[in-house]
């Protein structure tokens, strides 16, 4: 992962009720195996978090989008430095930091290659206390940098947004759910808008995918190697911030019939983009209940229960709503 050029700037803020000031950097960091790290460790955290996924506004119809916009082209087209070109962004996140949040931290831009692909990230770090241990071996307070707690962060593919992709999701910030306002006046700064809905569209593939179960009858052995295989593939995804491509994920699904998941997708009008930016917490929540007892064996995806699948606690019932196909051919055959 190459690192071409980065910078750090500091925040300060003594207290809630006292503004924040900027401290600039002079100059960009010298390359270094730390800085490979704390990359690598600022993408792992990154990307387990909620984030919201768009592009820049087309046109120019607002004057920050001009700002934000027109400082990146001119670093990119070598008319600023990159210590200019992040001081300018610093200067203009400041009033949004000091609007939102009360601690200080440090903005940690980066300019950087991975594989083929270029990307601008930036951060507000902030710290905790932790301890160390002394040239003495004693106990020592050793602040240390806390990027569980990151609320301002954003992530653009440079080499998407350069080549005019058709992409709607080469843009992504950082969008808990206890930060709603600060994300969206990120977005208003960045001049930036949601161009794909990560959570509503995991959701929907998760659908599709269990669809493609039950249409195909596949055996419960079957069913539950590929639900793994998408989970694992979704994950693999996340955790190095690329989307899923439906294509891809097809063909992983089944080596003899590739196209045949992408074109249930397809002839179904599900609606999914080509590509998915994974939702993390939307794939933890799916997985499938198993149970077998007394000659019963019985398997279906976890949001399945309650909508086509109740369970009645207080009369220990499960209500199948919609019963398979070949099972309800075997049931009407049994009754003849």
């Amino acid at each position: 992962m190459p690192i071409l050029h980065s910078v750090i700037h500091r925040i300060d803020k003594a207290s809630s009720d006292q503004p924040a000031t900027l401290h600039a950097a002079s100059s960009e960091l010298p390359g270094s195996d730390r800085m490979e790290a704390l990359l690598a460790a600022f993408h792992e955290a990154y990307h387990g978090k909620t984030k919201s996924w768009g592009h820049f506004r087309a046109g120019e119809d607002g004057e920050t989008q001009q700002a934000f916009v027109q400082a990146l082209e001119d670093y990119l087209e070598a008319r600023s430095d990159f210590v200019a070109f992040t001081r300018d962004i610093a200067g203009r996140l400041l009033p949004l930091i000091d609007a939102h949040l009360s601690l200080s931290g440090h903005l940690l831009f980066v300019d950087y290659r991975q594989g083929d692909t270029h990307y601008l990230s930036l951060a507000l770090l902030h710290h905790r206390e932790g301890f160390g241990i002394a040239s003495s071996l004693e106990p020592i307070a050793a602040p240390q940098l806390n990027l569980a707690r990151m609320s301002l962060a954003a992530r653009l593919n440079l080499t998407q947004w350069r080549d005019g992709a058709a992409s709607r999701h080469y843009l992504s910030w950082v969008h808990d759910r206890g930060g709603r306002k600060l994300a969206e006046e990120m977005a208003e700064l960045m001049g930036a808008t949601e161009g794909i809905d990560a959570t509503g569209e995991t959701r929907t593939l998760l659908k599709a995918f269990s669809d493609y179960v039950e249409q195909e009858d596949l055996p419960e052995e079957e069913s539950r190697e590929k639900t793994e295989a998408l989970i694992d593939y979704a994950n693999d995804q996340a955790r190095r911030g690329e989307p899923i491509t439906l294509e891809e994920l097809s063909e992983l699904l089944d080596e003899q019939q590739p196209k045949a998941f992408y074109e249930h997708i397809r002839n179904a009008d599900y609606g999914l983009s080509p590509e998915i930016p994974p939702d993390k917490r939307t794939l933890r929540q799916f997985r499938r209940f198993t149970g077998r007892a007394g000659g019963v064996s019985i398997s279906f995806d976890s949001h399945l229960l309650g909508s086509s699948i109740e369970y009645d606690e207080t009369q220990d019932r499960l209500i199948i709503k919609q019963v398979p196909k070949q099972l309800k051919e075997q049931l009407k055959q049994r009754q003849g």
